[in-house]
């Protein structure tokens, strides 16, 4: 996989909104994306476990964090934006899928001055852990408002990732879940699995992007730190660059081909999950960004620093698959029929496409539910949106350059980052 340094990032969020929403470890995304923006290093420890600080990397904390009174509750908000001379990212903190305070968020987003042109969401430990026994179906509704609001709200230029949620371990820490609540430690590993299932499944009939970091850190458990649910500076870095590389390939930008500077030899891959990259189409390529390309560089820069001098991710042999119920193994059999890729064309990973609801598929195992009464939407492709319009041996010099002076669009900014 490409490793992009400051100056690629800076070049591929040119001009560009990015707003990325979740619990903390989304937080997290976002600092390792504000730190990537200015410097060519990984996050501190200190980074890592601060949270509500007035000020992180030249960002500035709007709401919430430090100055709010609750810290570990469902009431908890923390607002972050850093802003440079051209570009602009913001946080919000979720502690459920879709709520009041979520069409908070929409609408602040739809009077602002600039329209979102990424949107980087999860939310799933504070559902599973806070909604117990009746998840499945609460969750369930809950996505299906969100994702229904966010494509109505969202302008049709504008990409949405979910992240799928991230691996827990088999004990997490007690601090985490409620103290009289109905989740257990034991089984918010299986809970993270099913609602990764309804997460995507509901993401791709909708018609947004899905990135499925719970499969890339499948056997990264060594990355993990001792909470049992937050990950080390490593990990986010992969983290980072895994979601840049599913942007880049959804504005149709060709990245240059370095690999990370002293990467271990990667280990032979499943043919489901290997292959070459096929060139995009560029009719498929999203409006505003626009087809484009970064230059590649000959080698990695000699004065690369010696944080990063080490693999991102270590290729530890595989860890043996956790002891499911037979309540949830029919829906993590069917969850990863969907990720094989023996048989199609070959993808770098399992990023679901937006028109994957048009392929053949199984019979998922639950009946489908829908409100009644409501009125939805069943794009074949949102506008903004990855399409699988990739051809066996197409060329890719039929993309222009990026044009960084082609936009006037400024973000008023301390700094020119």
């Amino acid at each position: 996989m490409t490793h992009l340094r400051t100056r690629e990032v800076r070049q591929l969020l040119h001009n560009k909104f990015v707003v990325v929403m979740g619990d903390s470890i989304q937080r997290t995304v976002y600092k390792d994306l504000v730190l990537l923006l200015q410097k060519n290093r990984l996050l501190s420890s200190g980074q890592l476990e601060a949270k509500g600080e007035l000020s992180f990397e030249r960002d500035v904390l709007l709401d919430g964090g430090s100055c709010s009174r609750t810290h570990n509750d469902i009431y908890y908000r923390e607002v972050r934006q850093f802003c440079s001379g051209h570009h602009l990212v913001r946080f919000y903190f979720l502690t459920r899928a879709y709520s009041a305070y979520l069409e908070d968020v929409l609408s602040e987003l739809r009077r602002g001055e600039h329209a979102p042109d990424l949107v980087v969401l999860n939310s799933c430990l504070w559902d599973v852990s806070r909604h117990g026994r009746h998840f499945p179906s609460r969750y369930r509704e809950d996505l299906e408002c969100l994702f229904r609001r966010m494509d109505r709200v969202l302008p049709d230029h504008c990409l949405l990732v979910w992240n799928t949620a991230l691996p827990v371990a088999d004990v997490v820490a007690d601090g985490f879940l409620p103290p009289a609540g109905p989740a257990s430690s034991g089984r918010l590993r299986e809970d993270v699995i099913e609602a990764n299932f309804y997460s995507s499944v509901e993401a791709a009939r909708r018609g947004f992007d899905l990135l499925d970091l719970h499969f890339h850190f499948r056997h990264a458990a060594q990355h993990r730190l001792r909470d049992g649910l937050h990950w080390d500076e490593r990990a986010h870095r992969r983290m980072s660059q895994l979601l840049l590389a599913h942007v880049a390939d959804a504005w149709g930008v060709n990245l240059p081909p370095r690999r990370a500077a002293h990467r271990r030899p990667e280990r032979p891959r499943h043919a489901g999950h290997g292959g070459r990259v096929h060139p995009r189409d560029p009719a498929a390529s999203r409006r505003s960004g626009g087809p484009a390309r970064l230059e590649p560089r000959a080698s990695a820069p000699s004065d690369a620093p010696p944080q990063e001098s080490a693999p991102l991710l270590s290729d530890a042999p595989p860890q043996p698959g956790p002891n499911l119920s037979n309540s949830v193994r029919s829906l993590v059999e069917y969850y990863r029929k969907q990720h094989s890729r023996v048989g199609r064309e070959p993808v770098p990973g399992p990023m679901r496409r937006a028109d994957s609801q048009d392929r053949p598929r199984a019979s998922p195992p639950y009946p489908p539910e829908r409100s009644a009464g409501s009125q939805e939407r069943h794009p074949q492709h949102r506008p903004g949106s990855r399409q699988t319009q990739h051809t066996e041996g197409q060329g890719t010099g039929s993309q222009p350059d990026l044009d960084l002076g082609s936009s006037h669009r400024v973000f008023p900014g301390s700094g020119a980052a």
